[in-house]
């Protein structure tokens, strides 16, 4: 069994319900919400994050996951557009001991730069050629507070950021 990370009241339902004033929407559908995600450790990471209260990818309706895979891939264009990455890194965390740390389905869509504030980039990076780690090195975390602390912007910043993506999706 998939254990959760416990998070009562979740912050994606307050959110989307208009109870936090870092939520920045950058497109939304009848089942999907795209939003900027708080922690900018790349300019323009955001995540589609399902309307329904669902933890993990398993108990997604086959709607749903097609949804997700529609939203995530109009919002990589308009980053491609905007900020010309390297690369577009996209992944969906289920459960704690994968990295979920919000107990509401969300798959992150981010623009892959070089000098990014990830440094060496998530731990599933490591495997990677020209990631940044060494091989046969692992992920060091004495760092990990100071850089979420450093990549928190402020409102005003995730706001622009959304309308800058935003004016850059595909059809718009």
């Amino acid at each position: 069994m998939i254990q959760l990370p416990e998070q009562e009241p979740c912050e994606f339902c307050e959110a989307m319900a208009g109870r936090d004033p870092t939520w920045a929407v950058i497109d939304e559908c009848p089942l999907t919400v795209t939003a900027i995600n708080p922690s900018q450790y790349e300019i323009g990471q955001c995540c589609v994050i399902t309307k329904r209260h669902v933890p993990t990818i398993l108990e997604l309706n086959e709607v749903e996951s097609a949804t997700i895979i529609k939203a995530a891939k109009r919002v990589a264009a308009a980053l491609m557009s905007l900020y010309e990455p390297l690369g577009i890194l996209t992944f969906q965390n289920n459960g704690v001991y994968s990295g979920q740390e919000v107990p509401h389905y969300h798959f992150h869509v981010i623009p892959r730069q070089p000098g990014s504030d990830w440094g060496i980039g998530p731990p599933q990076l490591a495997m990677f050629d020209g990631a940044g780690r060494e091989k046969g090195t692992t992920h060091d975390p004495s760092g990990d507070a100071e850089r979420r602390q450093r990549v928190r912007v402020s409102v005003e910043a995730l706001h622009e950021t959304a309308a800058a993506i935003r004016a850059h999706l595909p059809g718009t």
